[in-house]
């Protein structure tokens, strides 16, 4: 299988006050598109990445003036060729985009796409965006929505946009409202379900939730 190395020089970057409190691996990942989270680690474990011209850890929070190493990364053609399969699914996201600016950007995802690669999905919106904007530094998805469920979704294109955002979040000021089309006369006793979900992955790697005594207390 042909290969192709990205980034072919080693690149020393300086972290500045945006991106500032990020774990290493998941800078890793923004600055090398592409490159399989499993490799990721292995560069890092075997001390080919440096932060401050010393060995770090995946986990290691990135500090404002820290300087990065990233060595040359050899990937196989078919990784860097996962997005452009399908550049017409994708080129299709920059039409749902409702809203931007130099914080946020605010897109109507479609029922049926994933919102992040994984769970034995090759790309998602997250990893579409990207492919839109390689000259972005930072797109991370402040929330997540179900692959099936079409709604708001919110980017932040900055670190700081994602913190403000993750806090107003957890302190519950910004209101999630979810509306569904039911068919028929729904009974009111139905509308409210009282009832233990458990998180399970399945042998895809794609997670989902099921009714379980060992799951957490929900109301939906």
């Amino acid at each position: 299988m042909n290969e192709k190395v990205v980034n072919p020089n080693v690149q020393f970057l300086t972290i500045s006050d945006d991106e500032a409190g990020q774990r290493l691996d998941n800078f890793l990942l923004a600055r090398l598109k592409g490159v399989p989270k499993s490799l990721i680690y292995r560069i890092v474990r075997k001390g080919e990445v440096r932060v401050n011209k010393g060995r770090s850890k995946p986990e290691y929070k990135l500090q404002a003036e820290d300087v990065v190493r990233i060595p040359p990364v050899r990937v196989a053609e078919k990784a860097q060729e996962t997005v452009s399969h399908k550049l017409t699914k994708v080129a299709q996201l920059e039409q749902q985009i409702i809203f931007e600016d130099n914080y946020l950007l605010v897109l109507n995802k479609p029922s049926g796409i994933a919102v992040h690669g994984g769970s034995g999905l090759d790309f998602g919106v997250i990893e579409a965006l990207r492919a839109l904007r390689p000259e972005a530094r930072f797109l991370e998805l402040v929330h997540r929505l179900d692959r099936d469920t079409s709604g708001i979704l919110l980017v932040a294109k900055k670190r700081s946009a994602l913190r403000h955002l993750h806090e107003q979040l957890r302190e519950k000021t910004i209101q999630k409202d979810y509306l569904a089309l039911v068919r028929g006369q729904w009974q009111s006793h139905c509308k409210v379900v009282q009832a233990p979900l458990l998180k399970n992955e399945l042998s895809s790697g794609e997670r989902i939730v099921k009714v379980s005594e060992q799951g957490k207390p929900s109301e939906t």
